[in-house]
């Protein structure tokens, strides 16, 4: 395995394009951020190679993919010169630093093909050598490092996520592990983003950043259930979330409607009252038709107070047996640079 890092680190250093040639869907569950695919085989060829591999041999599923590989040769070569031209590359150009970086799933025949392929055209082509599995085998170690996190807590509303978007323009180490997911964590928390990406790239985000930190230095991480929308936080990184410090954040309730009215009043009411449908059984009837009927009539400060209690007490139940908490009062406290100050003193 250490060879495989060292395989991996030494592909990570270099400059220039980074071609994935897997086939869409493989891209689309995960790959290296900032990768450009550039497929080798489609969804359905890579298919058509597979069966033939599973249930005749090797030899003929090489030759298959031989016969797509001839017919889309063109296509192929039109789209990477498209891609090298954008990052001003030229042949002979025997720069060690800056190369043509080229991944498949193992580091077999899809990469070293298109690898073979730019050499004569006298492109310095590398490929990784263990390819996308490497890379993987790379991503899930890193969830297993000692990280010094410290969590951001606070009921909803306290501005969490806007004091750690603070702290990140300061320069502190920090994961915003709902910009990651696309969603903020609750019945709401899709309103205003996009698509969510598959797990594995959810993870694939959280490890590059990881491993862009100093580990000895505090990084910080808002307080997160173990699942945010569809993508589930790694496993052995939400243990070390677990028992990390945790700076509890409060604030009076007027500002916690203030912090929702100025998230959510922006939204449609349609998708608002959808929203609260979600969580009927549990709002129960009274707060369900007082938040839709305020929805309605635009009186926002009456839409948070029917939801508010409900996430009070969720959130009292996530806190329970959470050790090694430090409360830290920011009521009526302008989210500036001399919030810094404070949080620094409560380490």
């Amino acid at each position: 395995m250490y060879f495989q890092r060292k395989e991996l680190e030494k592909f990570r250093s270099f400059k220039g394009p980074l071609i994935d040639v897997r086939s869409p869907s493989e891209y689309y569950k995960g790959h290296m951020p900032n990768s450009i695919n550039i497929p080798l085989f489609d969804n359905d060829e890579r298919s058509i190679i597979g069966t033939i591999y599973k249930n005749e041999s090797r030899e003929k599923a090489v030759i298959e993919g031989l016969k797509f590989f001839e017919k889309k040769m063109e296509l192929i070569l039109d789209n990477l010169f498209m891609n090298i031209d954008s990052h001003k590359i030229v042949p002979d150009k025997n720069d060690n630093k800056t190369s043509i970086r080229i991944y498949c799933s193992r580091g077999g025949m899809r990469s070293q093909s298109i690898a073979w392929l730019l050499e004569k055209y006298k492109f310095n082509a590398i490929t990784l050598k263990g390819g996308y599995k490497t890379y993987r085998k790379w991503i899930l170690d890193s969830f297993s490092k000692m990280w010094n996190i410290v969590i951001i807590g606070g009921k909803t509303g306290t501005g969490k996520t806007r004091l750690l978007s603070l702290l990140e323009k300061f320069k502190y180490q920090t994961i915003d592990l709902e910009s990651f997911a696309c969603h903020r964590g609750s019945t709401f928390g899709a309103l205003g983003m996009k698509e969510q990406p598959t797990n594995e790239q959810f993870e694939n985000k959280i490890a590059e950043k990881l491993n862009s930190f100093n580990s000895i230095s505090n990084i910080f991480v808002e307080a997160e259930s173990a699942n945010i929308g569809k993508c589930k936080i790694p496993h052995e990184f939400f243990n070390q979330m677990k028992t990390s410090r945790r700076i509890e954040i409060l604030r009076s309730e007027s500002n916690r409607l203030d912090e929702l009215i100025n998230t959510y009043s922006i939204f449609k009411k349609e998708e608002l009252q959808q929203s609260v449908i979600r969580i009927k059984k549990r709002l129960g009837p009274q707060r369900t038709k007082i938040a839709l009927e305020s929805i309605n009539e635009e009186r926002w400060d009456l839409v948070c107070r029917s939801v508010l209690d409900y996430y009070d007490r969720c959130y009292e139940y996530e806190k329970v047996g959470k050790e090694n908490i430090t409360l830290l009062d920011l009521t009526d406290k302008k989210y500036d640079e001399k919030i810094l100050d404070l949080i620094n003193n409560v380490l």
